[in-house]
């Protein structure tokens, strides 16, 4: 997985507001590594803006924005956040 320097500043952020989703959201990152298609993470691609890329939830409401490099199955974590805030 590629983390990128915007996306650990919004991580950061995401953590310090929802202490209580660290241990769910440090599991959808490993299943993320594992299977990215794994069922529950509702992996599913996004529209408009965001065509290029997919969402995985945490949670109902919170969500992970990807991108999916096809080279090499090279994950690109793009935003974290509240599923209003990140679409």
């Amino acid at each position: 997985m590629v983390f990128t320097e915007s996306y650990l500043r919004r991580e950061s952020a995401f953590i310090r507001q929802h202490p209580d989703l660290i241990s769910r959201y440090k599991k959808v990152l490993r299943l993320l590594e594992l299977n990215p298609f794994h069922p529950s993470l509702r992996l599913h691609k996004l529209k408009g803006k965001f065509r290029d890329k997919h969402s995985v939830s945490i949670t109902l409401a919170y969500r992970l924005v990807v991108a999916l490099v096809i080279t090499e199955t090279e994950i690109i974590l793009i935003d974290v956040g509240h599923h209003d805030e990140v679409y």
